[in-house]
């Protein structure tokens, strides 16, 4: 197949969304395919039209590529693609939306709030930090509600902390959330399919910077990635339950990973889903794949062979 490979882009992950792109372009040369690079720039369409791939692999992290605005573009240009639609690219993408259909769906996730750049105003602000200490407490969790890879994100230890924080988060979206410290491992389910999805192998996280950040996730030796987690067998079943669960409420196709904190060691609540899992040499879905028999190259084969799978 011709398959081009868009990569790169505007957003803050470029760097990692580069990397992956690199190594699904060399995997799809391993399979046989013509493969292109593609970084994304306001010319990719026309680009596209010269190529005319058979396919779209989809490796954008963070906004545009992964909130729908490409998934949008590619449909209106009539190219398949990887990964999940518009819908749930959009929905992913935001962690409000996510967190909200899942109370909904009474899938566990952390307690939270969430507050506009006008309800932050410096006026207002000593009621939103009194609000947030009582009903959250300390330690809380800020974050930038479409960002991914951490970015934007910060652990809130004491009362002092929280409004640089949400200075901090609100630099990237006009809006913030802020959610409970849940104490207990980190732990991540792949997903793969359509319709059935299917589970990979769980991986717990154990960062060696105290905090599964930016740095933590693409810098190699600075965390583990642990096949099977430390965890009864009885909660990896209803860990990747849920995660599953989560992935077709959403609508998700194709791949996408399901974080979770499992409280003490017994309880899952799903931090965020997310729709473009990185897949570099340091990435989670990979190694999850790895676990369940799939090399690199199978992987991507399978993600190319799930995107030409008509919905049913």
């Amino acid at each position: 197949m011709k398959i081009a490979v868009l990569m790169g882009g505007p957003s803050s992950e470029r760097e990692i969304s580069l990397k992956s792109g690199e190594a699904v372009y060399q995997a799809l040369l391993t399979k046989g395919h013509e493969a292109f690079k593609v970084d994304l720039t306001p010319s990719t369409p026309a680009e596209l039209l010269s190529i005319k791939p058979d396919l779209v692999f989809i490796a954008l992290h963070g906004k545009p590529g992964e909130d729908g605005s490409v998934q949008g573009m590619l449909e209106v240009m009539g190219i398949p693609y990887t990964g999940s639609g518009v819908l749930a690219s959009a929905l992913t993408m935001d962690k409000i939306c996510t967190k909200r259909l899942l109370r909904q769906a009474d899938i566990a996730t952390a307690p939270f709030l969430v507050f506009s750049a006008e309800e932050c105003r410096q006026e207002a602000l000593p009621d939103i930090l009194d609000r947030i200490n009582r009903e959250l407490g300390m330690p809380a969790v800020v974050k930038a509600p479409t960002q991914g890879s951490t970015i934007g994100t910060y652990i809130v230890r004491s009362y002092d902390e929280l409004e640089p924080a949400l200075a901090g988060a609100l630099q990237y979206d006009p809006r913030v959330l802020v959610e409970k410290f849940l104490p207990g491992p980190e732990v991540t389910a792949a997903v793969l399919g359509n319709e059935e999805p299917q589970v990979l192998p769980l991986i717990e996280i154990v960062s060696h910077t105290g905090f599964y950040d930016y740095r933590a996730k693409y810098t190699p030796g600075l965390s583990d990635h642990l096949i099977p987690p430390r965890l009864p067998e009885e909660v990896q079943d209803e860990t990747a339950r849920l995660a599953a669960e989560a992935y077709k409420l959403l609508g998700c196709r194709g791949f996408a990973r399901v974080d979770f904190i499992v409280v003490e060691g017994r309880y899952p609540h799903v931090l965020e889903v997310n729709s473009v899992p990185g897949l570099t040499a340091t990435s989670l879905v990979p190694d999850a794949a790895r676990a369940a028999g799939y090399s690199f190259p199978d992987l991507i084969q399978k993600i190319v062979d799930l995107a030409l799978e008509k919905p049913a």
